[in-house]
């Protein structure tokens, strides 16, 4: 139905528009409908009562007894009396009656006449003649043509016998013009409203579609294969806080993609290279033309070979699982403390071949964490072995195990070498990064260990970070949830 954003918002705002509208003239129609009928049923009350009272009190001056005679014999000195009362009310009507009902005088803001041949329905005149006072909408059967608002009271003679009646009747011709002009206006303040509004929605709905529009353009192109595209951003509201995520998410999309680039060169080099060795070698050995007393040599080296291919392997099977989530991680308490001892042990040549002054720090003899044995061995040995690898001749490795926050332990991996550059280190933990891109450093690594690293403590619900002063030294740093009842106990216990 809604094709477009500007169709949505137009049909919204009209819809509020006309809504408004309706409620507007409901309320203003109730509302001056009770005022009117409020004020004019005072004014025809007072209006009928000040009549009656006149008409009595004329009544006791004179020696007439016959109302009707009264009325037809003193007519002009009470029209001129009823011309001042409907003077100021040019809608009301006054009748006079005979306790028959018969219309005896008739008078309203243009004419006055006596004895108009036309009555007031029976049954009104027998409810009066009990002395009761009447107010109700009517149209008098004959006298009116439509409904109007009537207050009759008795008329009294000086004997104080009901001789007649008052009736004081309102149209509501007023009325009704009032709330037409009302509506008139309200209805071409509305039509006004609407066209603003679809000039404003118009214009909103362009500032709003525009940068999606774009947004729409440059997500084809990511399609396409084409990352360096970028959506611009105007302002500050939240369509150009979201072209600027967008546009974020198109950096990190095109790094991704030239990561994936370096990787797969990276993983070429890394198959064909021992591939190629390897053959090379076997055919020398089938050929004859490597010596019998040479061949446990390059056998050695043929299986060196395969083991780096075997890990290689390993890795893209070991994020294969983790994205999958078919990894599932055993949690079990262990010594950490003990676990970098040997790790660190592990390389001990390693480090004698460069010299490194190694700093072990651990603030407890045995701490002990909560977490899956294997995959914290993998990261801390993946951890060290690159602060090992890239650490400078005679520099220092430092690995320090505190307590950091309520029940997390820090483990710190700190190197002096080369680090890392400031550009690279937002993406130190993303797939197929190499900081060596020369590869003269890391020949055995394809940039998948501290992805795998960042996953498996992702897993266990921690944190891991790197801090690089460039040129100087680097830091890779993670937390390990504590066994607070074992640890900085006593291995026994």
């Amino acid at each position: 139905m809604f094709k477009s954003i500007f169709s949505k918002y137009i049909t919204v705002f009209m819809l509020i528009i006309v809504i408004s509208f309706v409620a507007l003239v409901g309320i203003i129609t109730s509302t001056v409908n009770r005022y009117s009928e409020t004020a004019k049923s005072g004014l025809v009350e007072g209006t009928a009562r000040s009549v009656s009272l006149y008409l009595e009190d004329r009544l006791s001056h004179t020696g007439l007894s016959d109302f009707s005679s009264y009325i037809i014999l003193n007519e002009p000195d009470i029209s001129a009396v009823m011309r001042v009362i409907t003077a100021n009310s040019s809608d009301i009507t006054i009748l006079i009656t005979d306790t028959a009902g018969n219309i005896i005088y008739y008078a309203d803001s243009v004419t006055a006449r006596v004895n108009t041949g036309v009555g007031i329905p029976k049954t009104l005149m027998d409810e009066l003649m009990t002395g009761v006072e009447i107010s109700q909408l009517d149209y008098l059967e004959g006298v009116f043509e439509r409904r109007h608002m009537i207050y009759a009271v008795p008329v009294y003679n000086p004997n104080n016998y009901i001789c007649g009646a008052v009736f004081v009747c309102s149209a509501s011709v007023t009325l009704s013009d009032l709330l037409e002009a009302m509506i008139k206006t309200i209805l071409v303040a509305s039509l006004w409203i609407m066209i603003a509004a679809l000039i404003a929605v118009y214009f909103i709905s362009e500032m709003v579609i525009g940068p999606l529009k774009n947004m729409s353009r440059a997500a084809k192109s990511f399609a396409a294969g084409r990352f360096d595209v970028r959506v611009p951003v105007r302002g500050s509201d939240e369509v150009a806080e979201l072209a600027v995520a967008f546009n974020n998410m198109a950096e990190s999309l095109a790094n991704l993609e030239n990561m994936r680039n370096t990787f797969m060169a990276n993983v070429s080099h890394d198959l064909r290279t021992p591939m190629t060795t390897i053959a090379g070698f076997i055919d020398g050995i089938v050929a004859g033309a490597i010596p019998p007393d040479k061949h446990e040599y390059y056998l050695g080296i043929i299986a060196s070979e395969v083991r780096r291919l075997s890990r290689l392997v390993a890795s893209l099977l070991d994020i294969s699982r983790m994205q999958a989530g078919d990894r599932k991680f055993s949690m079990s308490r262990f010594d950490i403390c003990e676990m970098t001892r040997q790790i660190l042990i592990s390389f001990e040549q390693k480090i004698d071949a460069k010299r490194l002054e190694v700093e072990f720090e651990c603030e407890h003899e045995y701490m002990a964490v909560k977490a899956d044995r294997d995959a914290i061995y993998q990261i801390l040995y993946n951890i060290c072995d690159n602060a090992v690898k890239f650490s400078r001749e005679g520099g220092v490795l430092r690995v320090t195990i505190m307590r950091y926050k309520e029940k997390k332990l820090l483990i710190s991996v700190f190197n002096e070498g080369q680090g890392i550059p400031p550009e690279d280190v937002p993406f130190v933990f993303e797939r197929f990064y190499k900081s060596d891109k020369s590869r003269g450093l890391d020949k055995a690594g394809v940039g998948l260990g501290l992805f795998i690293s960042k996953t498996i403590i992702l897993a266990h619900n921690q944190d891991i970070w790197v801090r690089s002063n460039y040129g100087k030294n680097c830091e890779f740093c993670f937390t390990l949830e504590e066994d607070t009842v074992q640890s900085g106990h006593s291995r026994d216990n």
